[in-house]
């Protein structure tokens, strides 16, 4: 069961989407996607852009993953030539793997330009994320290949003591964003969360002792198991359709501050919540120390099935909660013509990672490009770049927060060869588009009517109304 596990959580984390970096060129650009992102930021331009905005069902996504450990070669051959060859990979030297990856993928976003006074807008969203995360030992990934390699006279132990997890969902949004005054502005996210899936792996002892005289393997686990799903049997096609079977809420807010100098400042919480999943979940305490027998005469699905039997002995289905990668961002930047510098820290609040990034963006007429060196917490120095074509009414925008490890990823898998590429693992991609239609947003002073002019109320403002109603 537990190599059952290890092979679905590096699957989930180097294949399918956690790398901190976020689209870090994307922050401070006005678009759809920036505006959904951060929730205090402007998406419409004053006697410009038209009055609602969409993505249309059109993509509008990004995927990042890295690997870093002794076994980012073994990983390189597996990812491009599909074999799995760990016999150069050193064991019983206690060194860790790490892996993350993360997905974020705009299904369908509508934004309002809802009041010219404090240029308030309204935004609703359907999003699906998912975040993964892996500390693993050299070990965990030699015994997919073969158990010979642990055929020693003394045992081995702690030399499974990993820690993983993976967490995705729907997310179902509605945000709000206006300005307090001519300089500092206030947005909020609040989102209805549906559960897609969930594992945590945490073991914290571990036991192997191959006895090849009396043909027998003991195996020894302390940790725990938790998951939406503990058979492979239980995952469905309708698993991924939002149910809210496993619901949950998060809630996000920011601010952005332009100061008479030219700086403009933003700092958000994002993504602060949480996710209630089903009592039909699973829960495996494990504390154990299984032997298996006449080990010689058995395939290695045999002996999977035989450690696997003990997590189903140990398998308690009941409700558990999980907290959201919940983020914190903040942004400082300044325009010098065609030149726009940024730099941005954002740290994870309950997870592992958070990045430095120093954004340069370059921009004529129309288009810009950015190239963007970001400094991750785990030890990972990434370069990204950013294409965009932006007009009031259109955007398109498409880059990678790891260019050079992305290129390298992409020629190694088409070429199916695993020498190609040194260091750690990763890729990453993203790209959007969103469109603008229907009446042009009016400035103020070419409005037909006017606050508190012929009985019209002057409309305070959705945060300075909620400042008030505490004040009291």
């Amino acid at each position: 069961m537990m190599k059952k596990i290890y092979l679905l959580i590096l699957c989930i984390s180097l294949f399918t989407t956690h790398l901190n970096a976020q689209n870090y060129a994307l922050y401070n650009t006005r678009t759809l996607f920036d505006a959904l992102e951060n929730p205090a930021v402007k998406a419409f331009t004053l006697d410009s852009s038209s009055k609602f905005a969409s993505n249309l069902f059109l993509p509008n996504f990004s995927i990042n993953s890295a690997h870093k450990g002794d076994a980012q070669s073994v990983l390189r051959t597996l990812i491009n030539e599909s074999k799995l060859n760990t016999q150069t990979l050193p064991i019983g030297t206690g060194s860790l793997n790490k892996a993350f990856a993360n997905a974020n993928i705009h299904i369908l976003n509508f934004r309002i330009f809802s009041s010219h006074q404090n240029n308030q807008e309204i935004g609703f969203g359907w999003q699906l994320r998912s975040d993964a995360y892996a500390t693993y030992t050299n070990e965990s990934l030699a015994i997919f290949d073969s158990y010979r390699r642990f055929e020693e006279e003394t045992p081995y132990t702690d030399i499974f003591n990993d820690n993983a997890y993976q967490q995705s969902y729907h997310q179902f949004s509605v945000s709000i964003r206006e300005n307090w005054d001519k300089r500092l502005a206030f947005g909020a996210k609040l989102s209805l969360l549906s559960g897609i899936a969930y594992n945590s792996l945490k073991i914290n002892n571990s036991y192997f002792f191959a006895d090849s005289p009396n043909d027998r393997l003991d195996v020894g686990l302390n940790g725990t198991y938790r998951g939406s799903f503990i058979r492979a049997n239980e995952l469905e096609t309708k698993t991924l359709l939002p149910t809210f079977n496993n619901p949950g809420l998060s809630v996000s807010f920011g601010t952005t501050y332009a100061s008479k100098s030219g700086y403009f400042m933003m700092g958000n919480i994002k993504d602060l919540g949480f996710i209630r999943w089903s009592k039909k979940s699973h829960t495996a305490n494990l504390n154990t120390l299984e032997s298996i027998y006449n080990v010689s005469t058995k395939r290695n699905s045999e002996i999977e099935n035989e450690i696997t039997d003990v997590a189903y002995d140990a398998d308690i289905q009941q409700a558990f909660t999980t907290p959201t990668n919940a983020r914190a961002d903040f942004l400082i930047s300044r325009t010098f013509g065609f030149y726009k510098p940024s730099i941005i820290v954002s740290k994870n609040l309950f997870h592992s990672g958070g990045d430095l990034a120093f954004v340069n963006t370059f921009t004529i007429e129309k288009i810009s490009a950015s190239v963007t060196p970001i400094y991750n917490f785990n030890n990972i120095i990434m370069i990204g770049v950013q294409g965009m074509y932006k007009t009031p009414n259109f955007e398109f925008f498409l880059g990678s927060d790891n260019i050079g490890k992305s290129i390298s990823l992409a020629k190694g898998i088409s070429q199916n060869d695993g020498t190609i590429g040194t260091g750690y693992n990763a890729g990453s991609f993203y790209m959007g588009l969103g469109i603008k239609f229907g009446k042009t947003v009016e400035h103020p002073m070419n409005l037909s009517t006017m606050p508190g002019v012929n009985g019209e109320k002057p409309y305070r403002g959705f945060f300075r109304s909620m400042f008030n109603f505490f004040k009291k």
